[in-house]
Formats: structure tokens, sequence, C-alpha cells
């Protein structure tokens, strides 16, 4: 028993190790003062964290992320709340089907779905790339906010509502003032987890952007094209650090356990 403890240990530190490393390395290099990314570096700058900042595209792309992130999740949660809250409460025909449908773009690879919206969005109904981007980015945002909310919905006593409503209060005074405070936790919690999910999307942004209008992912790949140094090795770690701090955020607010349930 002994010798399959330590082989195990041996194991998961491996898989740390492969998750982690790269990590680890970008991190690092991202103070590399040269012009040239090396590992290992060959001093300590800060002047590549300065550089994000004096590149008019890379705040400009950021912006651009923020703004789809933000009005993408809105959209989202306007329709995702409501089919969380209908597939969680209530029992009709076709409810798998309907639930399917609206978890569908996680299991369609992002390349394929990102064509199709292109395909039809931008090239049939001529959208302006503005609005099929924001079309994307919802899309893509509907399954984590319909998923955590209906997590969320699954511990609600639905019992609660119903004494509400014998007691003569209307079904969306129910809702916002019984249900609502309720499941606020996961509500925002969902928020995080799809702006995380757009803010950081590369295969459906790289279809529905085009010149002169970009997100930052996008933006930071076409600078790796052209350029080789530490500047993307320290836009990853600001990202990483955003990223973390968001999930300490919902961690807090929900705790791991919510995603392993249903």
């Amino acid at each position: 028993m002994r010798e399959k403890h330590y082989g195990l240990g041996f194991f998961s530190l491996l898989v740390f190790i492969f998750l982690l490393g790269p990590l680890l390395i970008i991190s690092v290099t991202s103070f590399e003062p040269g012009t040239v990314l090396k590992f290992p570096p060959q001093g300590f700058s800060l002047r590549w964290y300065e550089n994000i900042f004096e590149v008019d595209l890379f705040m400009s792309t950021f912006k651009t992320s923020i703004v789809v992130s933000l009005l993408g999740n809105i959209m989202a949660l306007l329709i995702g709340m409501p089919a969380a809250y209908a597939l969680s409460r209530f029992s009709f025909r076709g409810k798998d089907a309907l639930n399917a449908l609206f978890l569908s773009p996680l299991l369609i690879p992002g390349i394929v779905l990102g064509f199709t919206l292109l395909r039809y969005l931008i090239i049939v109904y001529h959208l302006p790339v503005y609005a099929g981007l924001l079309i994307g980015h919802t899309v893509i945002m509907l399954p984590f906010i319909i998923r955590v909310i209906a997590s969320s919905l699954s511990n609600f006593d639905f019992a609660i509502e119903e004494a509400a409503l014998s007691l003569g209060a209307g079904r969306l005074e129910t809702f916002f003032k019984v249900v609502l405070p309720n499941i606020r936790s996961g509500i925002i919690a969902a928020i995080l987890i799809a702006f995380l999910e757009s803010f950081n999307n590369v295969d459906i942004s790289v279809f529905m952007t085009g010149p002169g209008f970009s997100t930052l992912p996008i933006q930071m790949l076409t600078y790796v094209e052209n350029y080789f140094d530490p500047t993307i090795a320290a836009i990853s770690v600001m990202l990483m650090i955003l990223t973390g701090i968001l999930m300490f955020l919902i961690e807090r607010l929900m705790g791991l356990s919510y995603f392993t349930k249903r």
C-alpha cells in the first residue's frame, strides 16, 4: 500500500508540473529585459508590462473585449435566467430537447460554431461585424449562465415560492422577492464564469472580427506573428491574475461543489 501511495503522489506531481510548468515559464520570461523572449531570463525588468499600455491596439482591443463580454453577458442573462428557472421549476414535453439545445454550444467544436456564425450572420444576413461578434459571444455564454443558475435553483426549496403565491403574491413579485434573493450568489457566479469564457475566447472571435475591429486575444495572436518580445508573456500574466481573482470570487460565492452536481 505504501508503494502505491508514493506512486500516486509522484504521478500527481508530474500532472501538476505538466499543467503549471508552462504558466510558470511564461510568468518568469515576462520579466526578460531583452527584446527577445528567453528562458531563463537574462535579468529582471518591467519594461514589457509598461509596453502593454503604450501599444494602442492592446488598449483598444481590451476595451472591445470588455464591452462585448459585458453586453453579451447581459443578453445571455436575460435569456438564460428564465430558461434555467423554467427547466428547473416545470416539467413539460420537450424539456430534455430544449435543455440539450441550450447546452449545445459546449458540445459543438468552437471552430465549427464560429464558421457557422460567420457563414450565416455576416455573409447571408449581412449583419455588422460588431453585432455578429456580440451574438456569437452571447451564444457561447448562454450554457454557462443556464448551467450555474440551474445548479443554484436545484438547492432552492420551491415550497417557499408556493407559500408566497398562496399568500397572494403574483408570480413576478414572488420571483423577484423570493426566488431571486435566494439564488443571488449563483447568478453572480454565472456572470463571472460567462465573462471569463467570453473575454478569453479565440475560436469564435477569430471568425467574427475583421480589419480595424478585434478583441484582445485575437490582437495577441496577431502580435505574436510579427514580434517575439515578452509583451505577450506580460499580458498573459496579467490575464492569469485577473482569472485567478475572478475564480477566487466564484469560489467564495458558491464553492466548487456547485459545479460537480447534477
